[in-house]
């Protein structure tokens, strides 16, 4: 059995309500193990037989049955706990100054956030610090200017939508938990 955490982008906002338990039924129904939602803001962690090599069809699978049950335009990244556990510790900022948000953005696709990354430039470090991560995009702003900084609004684009979410590093620590 592999451990996966799905996360889910764009649910909870803009209109697209999705309930936790409605969720879990959802991955119940998949065939899915040890199914538990963490917040409300797309997070469900999860057990299946399909290893990490199947996991693009595994992701398919799981955005078309969004899809059907809950009839909008649902995109995931689909990762393992090892991987979030990795991430987790390879955070290269100073995760615990009060006046930053530690986020990590995901992406299903590396070569979308290398082009992410790409398109950044040469972000100001006391405003965007952003650092490559194996698989993400690290990103620490200044606590309340998560909408405004110029990163975040490349993050932000149409482009992007259906390849990336991001999650704060708070968040990650409870799907660890």
């Amino acid at each position: 059995m592999t451990q996966y955490i799905a996360l889910l982008r764009g649910v909870n906002v803009g209109g697209i309500t999705v309930k936790s338990a409605e969720l879990r039924n959802l991955f119940e129904e998949l065939g899915f193990d040890e199914v538990r939602t963490v917040l409300a803001s797309g997070n469900v962690v999860f057990e299946a037989t399909t290893g990490p090599a199947a996991s693009g069809t595994l992701k398919r699978q799981i955005e078309q049955a969004l899809r059907d049950r809950f009839g909008y335009d649902a995109w995931i990244v689909l990762v393992t706990r090892e991987q979030v556990e990795r991430v987790v510790e390879a955070f290269p900022f100073d995760a615990s100054d009060a006046d930053r948000q530690p986020w990590v953005v995901f992406g299903s696709e590396e070569a979308v956030l290398d082009e992410l990354v790409a398109s950044a430039g040469e972000p100001d470090p006391d405003v965007d610090p952003i650092a490559r991560g194996d698989g993400v995009v690290y990103w620490n702003p200044v606590k309340g200017t998560t909408v405004q900084t110029p990163f975040a609004k490349l993050l932000a684009k149409p482009r992007f939508k259906p390849t990336t979410t991001n999650r704060n590093l708070r968040t990650l620590r409870k799907l660890l938990a």
